[in-house]
This record gives structure tokens, sequence and C-alpha cells, in this order.
């Protein structure tokens, strides 16, 4: 990986690891996590959108089938955001922003991600509501637009909206937003190979490192595991790195 050197690449690794098992193990992908790690490894730009995608598709796959084995997945919860997301995602495939603009809006996007992690957005179960289908067209066709434009599954905004408005358990949510960010991501990889652009080799060296974490986070997510410490670290590397986005 000719990005890093021989020292950062050991850091990174571990880093990336670290990324993938937590998010995972609440049944994301972690693209908002590597993205932040990228950025403060100076990583193009070019290459960080697309990295964020493939590795997206990988984790995320793995929480889900971890979730689904335990029966927390609901389809009926899923449907609604996936059919206004995917197109959403697919079409923001295609846009490139520029890259002022688009480290802006990243580095918004990890803030809320940070905020996430640090339990700002961790919103008590409460009594099951009945879906409201216009609203969850709506919400899953805005982050499907905002995932595809900048290379993210769009599960970190989904599960708190579906624990706030009582729509789903935190393990149900974790089921549902690990397939969210799946076909999320996927359409935002088809919407980038159209647009003309390809992966850069570097991405596909990140994905064995990542699907370790993965796999642990995925099998300890789905079971009772729970460890706030990681978290927060974890929250403020995030948020290091969007203040360096926004403020470079």
């Amino acid at each position: 990986m000719n990005i890093l050197s021989s020292e950062n690449i050991v850091l990174f690794s571990f880093a990336l690891i670290i990324i993938a098992f937590l998010y995972s193990s609440v049944g994301h992908g972690g693209a908002s996590g590597y993205l932040a790690l990228m950025s403060i490894f100076a990583f193009p730009i070019s290459i960080m959108k697309p990295s964020a995608l493939l590795l997206n598709l990988f984790v995320s796959s793995i929480s889900f089938l971890f979730y689904y084995r335990k029966n927390y997945f609901k389809p009926k919860l899923f449907y609604p955001f996936a059919i206004a997301s995917i197109p959403a995602a697919f079409i923001g495939g295609f846009v490139t922003l520029d890259n002022t603009i688009y480290k802006i809006i990243l580095g918004i996007v990890l803030v809320f991600a940070a905020l996430r992690l640090f339990g700002v957005f961790n919103f008590k179960e409460k009594e099951e509501v009945k879906i409201n289908l216009p609203f969850a067209l709506a919400i899953g066709f805005a982050i499907g637009l905002l995932s595809g434009m900048l290379g993210i599954g769009g599960g970190i905004i989904l599960s708190p909206i579906l624990l706030f408005l009582g729509w789903a358990s935190v393990k149900e949510s974790a089921a549902v937003s690990s397939l969210f960010i799946f076909v999320n991501s996927f359409a935002g990889m088809l919407g980038f190979f159209l647009g003309g652009k390809t992966i850069p080799i570097e991405s596909f060296y990140l994905v064995p490192i990542a699907v370790v974490g993965g796999i642990l986070g995925g099998f300890y997510g789905s079971g009772s595991f729970s460890n706030r410490t990681l978290k927060m670290v974890l929250g403020t590397v995030i948020l290091m790195a969007s203040v360096k986005l926004i403020f470079p």
C-alpha cells in the first residue's frame, strides 16, 4: 500500500480492525469510521469514497448475517426504507462533489457519527409504534441520496431514527440498518461505476483486514456485547477527523 509507510500500515490496520469490530457489533458497516480514519492518514479523496463503499459491502453483510440468525430482522420494517433509498443512493453515486464541499459535508456527518458513539442519540426503546409509510419513504430517500454522494451506507443515521420513533428495538434496528447499509452501498457502487469511475487497487487491500473486525463484531454484537470505553475512544478519533475536514 504505497499511501502509507510500513510503520503506519501496522497502525492503520489495527485501527481498521477496531472500527470494523465496533460498527459491526451495532449492525453498521463502518463507512463513517473508515472515512475518518483515511482522512487522518491523509488518503486521497479519490480512494476514500470507493474504499468506504467496498468495505461497507463486506462488513454490513457479515453483521446482517449474525443478526438475521438471531431472528432480529423485520422485513416489513426494512422494505419502506430500502425502496426509496436504493434509487437515491444510485443517483448519489453518480455525483462527484467538489473536494471542499465533500470534506465539509462529510465532516458534519462524522460529527453526527461521533455523537452517536458518545451515546447522545442512544434513545431508549419505546413501546412499538406502527410505521408511517410516507415518512419512512422520505427518510429512506434522503439517507440514500446522502449515502451515495459521500460513500457511506446511512445506518449511522437510520438507527437512531428507528429508535426515536419507536419503530424498532435496539437489536431490530441493528439488523435492519445492516441490510440497509448493504443495499445502499451496492447501489452507490453501481452509480460510481456507471459514472465512469473505478475502484483503486489499494481499496481491495483493506478488505481482509476489515472482514476480521466485522466477523468478531457481528458475533459479539448480536449477543450481549457492549464496550463503552472503545466507543468513546473511537468517537473521539472520529470527532478529531471531522474537525480536520471542516477546518483544514
